[in-house]
């Protein structure tokens, strides 16, 4: 990586900290839970479809009666994204038979390269519960609308690489679909996997 890419990453990567602090202000209540009722709060979910990294496309739907925790990212990044799917990984280990009712999915927010090919070849280097979608721009745009994530292409370099800034909160979402949790960066599997067991277990 040259050094004009090595200053675009750590910008990028300032960036969406950033980001994921100001969403955080704004949405988040007192109990440290994000607030999805009241006058001009949003939802968090909604109705979606995309393709699988199996090639097969799927709503919301498919995935009725599953609990699913949603991180939107993309394949080409080089720290965030890849950090949440391995806590995500840690914690669907460390819930055990508990995790059978979990679906974590990860929804590029970069189409243009994230094909069904290239979620498949990235999906296979994490746990094998989670799912990689993908979709055309249009299907993306509408699901990150849903789920109200912010992201956008930086300009691309010399060599025709960019990276994408983006939120990158892991949201719990129940099996009728409906907000539960969210889970910062860096949250670490423990935490994650005994929160998601307690709302399991209705704790």
């Amino acid at each position: 990586m040259t050094f004009p890419r090595v200053m675009l990453f750590i910008v990028a990567t300032v960036v969406a900290v950033a980001l994921a602090l100001v969403v955080n202000t704004l949405f988040i209540d007192e109990r440290g839970e994000m607030n999805t009722s009241g006058v001009g709060v949003p939802t968090i979910g909604g109705p979606f479809k995309l393709v699988n990294h199996k090639g097969k496309t799927v709503t919301e739907a498919d995935y009725s009666g599953q609990y699913l925790l949603v991180f939107f990212g993309y394949t080409y990044c080089p720290d965030v994204c890849p950090t949440e799917l391995q806590v995500i990984g840690g914690a669907m280990d460390l819930l055990g038979d508990a995790g059978a009712k979990v679906r974590p999915l990860m929804v590029t927010i970069d189409p243009e390269r994230d094909t069904v090919a290239a979620m498949a070849d990235y999906m296979s280097n994490f746990h094998p519960s989670i799912t990689g979608l993908t979709g055309s721009p249009e299907q993306v745009k509408a699901t990150a609308k849903a789920y109200r994530v912010y992201f956008v292409k930086n300009p691309p370099d010399d060599e025709g690489d960019y990276f994408m800034d983006h939120s990158s909160f892991v949201y719990l979402m129940g099996p009728d679909g409906k907000y539960l949790h969210h889970f910062s960066p860096m949250t670490k599997p423990e935490d994650m996997a005994a929160k998601v067991r307690a709302v399991i277990s209705g704790g």
